[in-house]
């Protein structure tokens, strides 16, 4: 590549696709702030209704991307993918505009599933391909794409969240999809700085292919009348990958309305993961892989354990923040999804930190191992859970101190970044090559049933005669009973996190051994 095609000593490529994903990652946390508020003020479901209306979208939107990264992979090429999801996403945030039809909401939340899935996986292949493997810029272009990520999270919550509990829910969903027509324009214009790193892998999304119409018939000539045949219809696969995604859209409007069947799916197909993942360890590896395959695997679970509690911030801890935080601060009432804005906020100012002390401690050889980073992260969220609880129990009447709601998200922020970072990368260099792909397909599944259980440990704050007030349609006030069951639930998810988080941390020496050096 040549230096006139470089910005800042990085390809030019890198910060189109830095701003398409930033105005994306603005879209969604922009919308997702204000998602439970709406459902349950607006639509007026009950909040444990919302809670798992909430789990089954957020677990979907990390489904998606598998099927996804598969057709770009195998068809389409990520320029093409991403140009596809960017579409839908603008499709979807627009319809979230419209508050008057719930069809139309749930076809909504639907686009914006499927336009994630295109999306999301394929702007960062998008990314890897700028560089070749040994290029010494490639670890920092990476950093730079994903200061964009937290930028569009930090900025979005802060902006569609005042719009929308301000003005009208319609002022900050616009906002956000705005933010994504924005995306997508700069995507659309700046493709030609990609270099043609991210084209189609072959010749095949050119191919045609023929099916025989079971609806459409003509006559054969010179024959009896009667006597027909079907007609051929012909679609390239490019075409067919553009369908598939519609049906992507039409299953996603389906199972976002039957959380019951999503909650399902996941069960099943985690059966059949965790059954190919042992059988597949036992009998199709080597020693050597079969440890490391065991490791990453029991990594993985832990993940899910991690990301059903983590995944409380735009859900429980949103409603608590709304209706039990006194929010006053310098005489303004902060609208609570702002508050949505703390992790990314927390995370630009301590990543830098941690990435310094990871190196302090390696130079040291006493950086802790990655199964202990795992531990370390889950025992994070069991903290901030206890010290909410803390700040509830010894709060000057029913509301709760703001103070407290900053000190989770910032403890919990800690414990993503002991666990989220490592994590990925840990996928890559565990599992055996042959199978990376897969294995990275269940990490994200595992994202996935954990963010289907956070609806479900949601669900369990909602104490009993909310429902009854919901339908009644009375004003929401927050009672002694409902900040009782708050306590409850995270009293007991925070032990419970603690207690897990020791017991990996125990077993980290044992999974550490079994990684046969690889950290």
């Amino acid at each position: 590549m040549s230096t006139s095609s470089n910005i800042l000593g990085h390809p030019k490529g890198l910060f189109v696709c830095f701003a398409t994903e930033m105005w994306e990652r603005f879209s969604y946390y922009g919308m997702r702030a204000l998602l439970i508020l709406y459902l349950t003020k607006h639509w007026e479901f009950s909040d444990a209704q919302s809670y798992v209306i909430y789990g089954a979208y957020t677990s979907l939107v990390y489904i998606m991307p598998v099927f996804g990264g598969m057709l770009a992979d195998r068809i389409l090429g990520s320029r093409k993918a991403v140009t596809f999801g960017a579409i839908l996403l603008v499709l979807g945030h627009t319809g979230m505009a419209f508050e008057n039809n719930v069809q139309l909401f749930y076809l909504s939340l639907a686009l914006i599933i499927s336009g994630v899935g295109f999306l999301k996986p394929n702007i960062s292949t998008m990314v890897g391909s700028l560089y070749s493997e040994d290029d010494p810029r490639r670890d920092s272009g990476f950093t730079i794409f994903y200061m964009g990520i937290n930028i569009g999270a930090f900025s979005a919550s802060l902006l569609c969240g005042y719009l929308g509990e301000t003005y009208g829910w319609s002022y900050g969903f616009g906002a956000a999809g705005i933010g994504m027509l924005i995306g997508l324009i700069i995507f659309l214009w700046g493709q030609s700085y990609l270099e043609g790193n991210a084209e189609p892998p072959s010749e095949l999304y050119k191919k045609m292919v023929f099916f025989n119409s079971p609806f459409f018939w003509k006559p054969l000539e010179g024959a009896n009348p009667l006597n027909t045949k079907r007609l051929s219809i012909g679609a390239t696969y490019e075409t067919l990958a553009y369908l598939s995604g519609i049906a992507m859209v039409f299953f996603s409007w389906l199972l976002i309305q039957n959380q019951d069947v999503v909650g399902g799916l996941l069960g099943l197909s985690g059966a059949i993961c965790i059954a190919f993942w042992l059988f597949y360890a036992l009998f199709k590896c080597s020693s050597e892989e079969r440890d490391r395959l065991i490791v990453i695997g029991i990594l993985i679970l832990f993940s899910l354990i991690f990301w059903a509690l983590f995944e409380q911030a735009g859900s429980s801890l949103n409603i608590l923040t709304d209706r039990g935080v006194d929010r006053n601060i310098l005489g303004w009432e902060v609208p609570a999804s702002m508050f949505q804005s703390l992790n990314a906020f927390f995370i630009f100012t301590l990543a830098p930190f941690f990435a310094f002390l990871w190196l302090a401690l390696s130079k040291r050889n006493i950086e802790p191992s990655t199964p202990l980073k795992f531990a370390i992260g889950i025992m994070f969220v069991g903290l901030g859970f206890l010290a909410l609880v803390y700040g509830m129990n010894n709060s000057n009447g029913i509301k709760t101190g703001v103070i407290w709601i900053m000190i989770i998200y910032l403890l919990h922020t800690v414990g993503e970044l002991c666990l989220s970072p490592v994590g990925l990368s840990s996928v890559t260099k565990l599992a055996p090559q042959r199978i990376v792909g897969l294995m990275m397909g269940m990490w994200f599944f595992a994202s996935a049933a954990g963010n289907f259980v956070a609806g479900l440990i949601a669900k369990a704050t909602a104490s009993d005669g909310m429902d009854e007030i919901q339908e009644s349609g009375e004003e929401i006030l927050f009672s002694i009973n409902q900040k009782a069951a708050f306590v409850d639930v995270y009293t007991n998810v925070g032990l419970i996190a603690l207690a897990v988080g020791i017991v990996l941390a125990l077993a980290s020496p044992l999974l550490k051994k079994g990684m046969h050096g690889i950290n």
